[in-house]
């Protein structure tokens, strides 16, 4: 995740990481990405079934039940587990994780054990007595997930009324004290609808929203042809960034972030040069701190069937399943090949990476969209979009 509202607004400075000791146990939320011990962020994908049909889903995911789901005991020696590893926040996402009708209690038992609590969800299901029962047993956060404004979202996302349903969900949730948020996931087919989702996080008054790049993984591998240009790109961050210092300036310091494409952090900071800010060499060391993308060390992914993976977007890349040995130990082996050449992925970098100025803050970008455009886990990320110029 690249903070804009942290490195361009200045909503975040040096010193708030560095007061914290850094360690992801006692870091905030909104400061885990600066974590120097790298604990992973959890996801589950606790179910694969879902109430929607949206086109991008990296999960592939649909109206019929996943077989062989983790049980809720299995869920709980999971949970367990994550805690006495020290894994700061778990996701519960899916397909749609409010189709568990244990996740309410699931959500209680990990917040017994000191795990902070997040659902990624489309939201259409979050009645008044859902979001009351959240905020009962403590849920940190919930991201819905839309991807334009009416028409436009609720076609990418195969339902008519979603996005309705979703915007009462949203309601429901700040009625009730929870903090909420917008994932927007980004390509050609609704970025004419960015500006007026900041209209709509404006508007309800909604604090946080994260723009998303596509990742061509899932259902989401046909639409690689509908991925922004590098020129479509630049024009979208520099947009991003006019817009939220905008609503700063206006007293509306919403947390906006952008996900999935490490060349965002060069890009800000390289303007706030261009723009002679003062804070640019601060944000310069926030870069650094963050080491960009950790795919298999900051983040990992456990599936319905118990299945991990470095991060939700690599669906083929097992490496082990919770079933046969717990997740500390699987994300611990020093012998698992395929996470040791990701947490040392510099030597294996191809293309234009190995001799980029940025390799440090960016850490070769996403590695699953490399693999899923070239057949290269180790091949240029296609979406990388600074110049020749910038990298040197």
């Amino acid at each position: 995740m690249i903070g804009i509202s942290k490195l361009y607004c200045g909503a975040v400075e040096v010193g708030d990481v560095l007061r914290y000791g850094r360690r992801s146990r006692h870091l905030p939320s909104h400061l885990l990405q600066f974590s120097e011990d790298k604990k992973p962020v959890v996801v589950w994908n606790m179910t694969k079934r879902c109430n929607l049909k949206c086109i991008h889903c990296y999960a592939s995911s649909g109206d019929e039940r996943s077989t062989g789901e983790l049980s809720t005991e299995e869920a709980r020696l999971l949970i367990d587990d994550l805690a006495n590893f020290g894994v700061p926040v778990l996701l519960f996402s899916g397909g749609e994780p409010l189709l568990r009708s244990d996740l309410i209690d699931l959500i209680a038992y990990a917040r017994t054990k000191g795990i902070r609590t997040v659902i990624s969800t489309n939201g259409t299901l979050i009645s008044h007595e859902i979001a009351d029962k959240l905020r009962e047993v403590g849920l940190d956060y919930v991201g819905v997930s839309l991807d334009g404004l009416e028409e436009t979202n609720d076609r990418l996302r195969g339902v008519a009324g979603a996005f309705e349903a979703a915007l009462e969900g949203i309601r429901n949730c700040k009625k009730v004290g929870i903090k909420v948020g917008l994932r927007f996931t980004v390509s050609r087919l609704n970025i004419n609808d960015v500006p007026a989702i900041f209209d709509l996080v404006d508007e309800e008054q909604i604090p946080r929203l994260c723009i998303y790049h596509l990742v061509y993984t899932g259902r989401g591998g046909h639409l690689m042809h509908q991925d922004l240009s590098h020129k479509e790109t630049r024009a979208l961050l520099d947009f991003i960034m006019d817009r939220t210092k905008e609503l700063f300036d206006q007293g509306k310091e919403k947390e906006i972030l952008t996900v999935d494409n490490h060349a965002d952090g060069p890009y800000v900071y390289l303007r706030l040069l261009q723009e002679n800010s003062p804070r640019a060499q601060e944000v310069l060391q926030l870069l650094k701190m963050n080491e960009g993308n950790s795919s298999g060390l900051g983040i990992g992914c456990i599936s319905w069937d118990g299945e991990v993976y470095p991060d939700q977007f690599w669906r083929h890349m097992s490496v082990g399943n919770i079933r046969e040995k717990p997740f500390s130990e699987i994300w611990s082996d020093e012998n698992n090949t395929f996470l040791s050449q990701l947490r040392n992925r510099k030597q294996y970098l191809q293309g234009r990476c190995p001799s980029c100025r940025w390799l440090d803050i960016c850490n070769g970008n996403f590695r699953a969209r490399a693999e899923a455009a070239t057949g290269n886990i180790w091949g240029e990320d296609p979406a990388c979009y600074l110049t020749e110029e910038e990298i040197k």
